[in-house]
């Protein structure tokens, strides 16, 4: 068995690819993974980067670049969302198709994990150049996309009406119509019953499961939730709910904070008629800056905004018992040792927010058996896999004496290892 160079202190942790490579790299060698396994599982099996000429409302063409990456298909076809941000590149990419592979793997579902995106600014662009840009993309990745290959759903910057607009495209170059080929997608065209809200959802299930552990009663709990988009809005609802008091909110416009909790539904409604912001909302005390929240004095903290936000210079001022992670990425891989030696548990991104590629799973199922199940069965069927899948994750970090994080990239890895063993090798 070969010896696994543990990964170097001097990484780059802020880049997303690093920061998960030397938390792959810690698993591994717990795991005692051989050289071959190893070389297979870290590097993606394919990597698609296109050019998009696209005509703008102006006429003019402009060229987009368009990524997709497959980072494996050993436990079945790979799984994905696409995003639309300025930011997309290559190295992004890449980290969150590997991320995609763990995290299907750890809630023990048939699918590998793929990443796409497109270097582009949304907000600055119509729905007509949106749309013709999401045809653009699906063309070019014809050959890439396939119910049983590769399975694309939104993610930032993009939504429903993108999904439809791929799956048309894909549907007209089949020459019939393909529902399995995309998740995601406007219930009308087959896609899932408690889609929306059920990263969010399982994000809840994670903190309660965890909150067991820990001996928090919910109703005793306060909690701050960074971003209050679809994620973490729908977090802080289904927490409420559930008796835990929602101290503080944020979004790009700010923190905001009430230390009697914040009435989430009025947030939302208030979001909701002001151009889905929070910007003025006078029933919580807006803070310094956004990130105040991440140190304010809370038990429970979900960062649910974007990645690489709890760094090394903000964890140690981290005040909450419990961290669960809607986002991806949100702490980089140089905060870890600080939050473990403060005690924090943290249930990690690729376990806390799988309820989302769950039930993008149960849509998948659905639209191959040609048959739509009832709200009640999604919920009931995603919150048994979460919690099962926290059981788990749970089971390894105190077998292997370990944080949940590195706890849950061993489930992960060990499951498609031992995949990789069964199918033969390549």
């Amino acid at each position: 068995m070969s010896y696994i160079e543990p990964a170097p202190i001097h990484k780059d942790h802020d880049n997303p690819l690093e920061s998960m490579m030397s938390r792959f790299d810690y698993a591994a060698q717990i795991l005692g993974l051989d050289q071959e396994t190893y070389n297979v599982l870290k590097n993606p099996a394919r990597q698609v980067i296109v050019s998009l000429p696209v005509t703008m409302d102006d006429g003019k063409i402009r060229v987009f670049e368009g990524f997709r990456v497959i980072h494996s298909t050993i436990l079945g076809p790979s799984k994905g969302g696409i995003r639309f941000d300025m930011a997309v590149n290559l190295n992004e990419v890449k980290a969150l198709a590997a991320w995609m592979t763990w995290k299907c793997a750890v809630v023990d579902i048939p699918y590998g994990g793929a990443k796409g995106g497109i270097t582009c600014d949304p907000r600055s662009m119509s729905k007509g150049e949106i749309e013709r840009l999401m045809r653009a993309y699906t063309g070019a990745m014809y050959d890439v996309f396939g119910p049983d290959k590769d399975i694309p759903a939104p993610d930032m910057g993009t939504g429903p009406n993108e999904m439809a607009w791929l799956m048309d495209e894909y549907s007209k170059m089949q020459g019939m119509t393909v529902n399995a080929v995309v998740t995601g997608k406007p219930l009308v065209l087959g896609g899932s019953l408690g889609r929306v809200e059920a990263t969010g959802r399982g994000v809840m299930v994670s903190a309660l499961s965890a909150m067991q552990k820990l001996k928090m009663n919910p109703s005793k709990t306060t909690a701050a939730v960074q971003g209050f988009g679809n994620v973490g809005a729908n977090t802080a609802k289904l927490l409420e709910e559930r008796g835990v008091k929602v101290c503080a909110i944020s979004d790009v416009s700010g923190a905001y904070w009430n230390s009697n909790g914040i009435d989430i539904v009025d947030a939302l409604a208030y979001k909701d008629a002001h151009a889905g912001l929070l910007e003025g909302y006078a029933k919580a005390e807006k803070m310094g800056h956004g990130d105040a929240i991440l140190t304010c004095k809370v038990d429970l903290l979900v960062p649910a905004a974007k990645e690489d936000v709890i760094t090394h210079d903000n964890a140690p001022h981290i005040q909450a018992r419990l961290i669960v992670e809607g986002a991806n990425g949100p702490t980089n891989a140089g905060a870890d040792d600080i939050i473990n030696s403060k005690g924090i548990m943290v249930v990690p991104d690729i376990l806390a927010n799988a309820g989302g590629v769950t039930v993008s799973y149960f849509e998948w199922v659905q639209n191959r058996l040609g048959y739509k199940w009832p709200l009640e069965r999604v919920n009931r069927r995603s919150d048994r896999i979460m919690k099962e899948s926290f059981e788990r994750v749970y089971a390894t970090s105190q077998q292997y004496n370990v944080p949940m994080r590195i706890a849950a990239y061993i489930v992960a890895i060990d499951k498609v290892a031992k995949t990789y063993k069964y199918r033969g090798g390549f």
